[in-house]
């Protein structure tokens, strides 16, 4: 992409009601564009970001054998009165009466709505296991949204839900999930770490949270200074005796083995081998999509602006031109974006007529991994200077020796 015909808008002063890192760089970085508060659109730049990361969900679920569906934004209110939990989510569910007087809500969770579904689909264990997931914007009136993404009224959740015939095949379902899940979150670069946690309003027997070390968390985790783990609050004084750190967290992902508490409440049931009606049991998984993109810039950038791991990043190169007025010059990094394009990378090509300085700031804040410099030593020696984002270290290359190092960095990719 031609960064001239890009929609890529770069600020130089930090906004004002920005309250973190990642706010900050993905508003600065042109990502995002606030709408109000806690509402967010994304721009062309932080699209092909959460594109990124959607796909590297899908690959990961689609590998276990779960199927996508799309599920209503719109749901009656009457199935969350099945379960009570009108009553657990009061104070964040966004609820109204349509013009022909139904109740109706936004949807901030999709158990009800998913258990409703399977039920008419689903009447014998010859059918089971059964994972579904969808990809798709999540609702809450929060009373305090914060920090860009990590608390926002409209956001975005990769949701799964397991259905078995009996708790082994849970066990199951939650291991392989569970898996996807670490693959997920190291896919995306991230540190994070895995507790067992408190089910909470969504209810069942066993759950584990995935957390992100990150200073704007709210979330806490308790480190343990003999044996080097984490633990939550009820952790705390069970297992460990030791001194423990206070550590803040962001919470990415949460799985529930949900048991039976959906399906007996909403009618949900089976023949199981024997011809006996049983009720479904059921998992849930959830990740926070959109709140990703802020944990992965909050544990990825410097002073100058985001750096982006490998698998998320919008553009895999950058490549600067710094003396735009050469045409000669300009030539031979036009063909080196067409290279570069051609063999399959995603490149930022800043061919503007500006200053170097504003083009290496800009190269800075957008973060791709790998930055490339056309500028006064390839007219003297014929070489390409590249730079790594993360590690600052600077190289030297002729074009096959560029090409050569680009398809070796990128190969787990390719």
């Amino acid at each position: 992409m031609l960064f001239s015909k890009s929609f890529i808008s770069t600020l130089r002063e930090d906004p004002k009601y920005a309250e973190c890192a990642s706010h900050r760089l993905m508003i600065k970085a042109s990502l995002l564009f606030m709408v109000s508060s806690g509402i967010y659109a994304y721009l062309p730049f932080g699209f092909k970001i959460l594109k990124k990361i959607e796909n590297i969900i899908r690959k990961r679920m689609n590998e276990e054998g779960a199927h996508e569906l799309y599920m209503s934004a719109l749901q009656p209110l009457d199935i969350w009165e099945k379960t009570g939990r009108t009553k657990d989510l009061e104070e964040v569910l966004i609820k109204f009466k349509d013009r022909k007087g139904r109740d109706l809500c936004l949807g901030p969770t999709h158990e009800e709505e998913i258990t409703e579904i399977v039920k008419r689909y689903i009447f014998s264990y010859k059918q089971l296991p059964l994972i579904l997931y969808q990809i798709q914007t999540k609702f809450r009136d929060e009373p305090r949204p914060r920090f860009g993404l990590i608390r926002s009224c409209e956001f975005i959740m990769k949701d799964a839900y397991s259905f078995d015939a009996d708790g082994s095949g849970l066990d199951l379902s939650y291991e392989k999930m569970f898996g996807a899940y670490n693959k997920i979150f190291n896919d995306c670069g991230l540190e994070f770490i895995t507790v067992e946690a408190d089910p909470g309003a969504m209810g069942g027997s066993l759950s584990h949270e995935f957390m992100v070390p990150a200073q704007i968390g709210e979330d806490k985790l308790f480190l343990c200074s003999e044996c080097n783990k984490y633990f939550n609050k009820a952790g705390k004084c069970k297992i460990c005796k030791k001194r423990l750190a206070e550590k803040k967290m962001i919470e990415v992902g949460h799985v529930f083995k949900l048991g039976t508490k959906y399906s007996t409440a909403q009618g949900a049931y089976f023949l199981n081998h024997r011809g006996t009606r049983c009720p479904l049991i059921m998992g849930c998984y959830g990740i926070g999509v959109s709140r990703l993109i802020s944990a992965i810039i909050e544990q990825n950038h410097d002073t100058k602006g985001i750096i982006w791991p490998k698998n998320v990043s919008g553009f895999q190169v950058s490549l600067l031109i710094l003396e735009r007025e050469n045409e000669s010059l300009f030539k031979q990094a036009l063909s080196l974006y067409q290279i570069l394009t051609n063999a399959g990378y995603d490149v930022l090509f800043d061919e503007r007529f500006e200053p170097a300085g504003v083009k290496f700031n800009d190269a800075y804040l957008i973060g791709s991994p790998y930055i490339i410099i056309i500028g006064k030593r390839y007219l003297r020696e014929n070489r390409f200077e590249l730079e790594v984002r993360k590690t600052k270290m600077k190289l030297n290359f002729n074009k096959d020796e560029l090409l050569n190092f680009l398809e070796k960095e990128y190969e787990i990719n390719r």
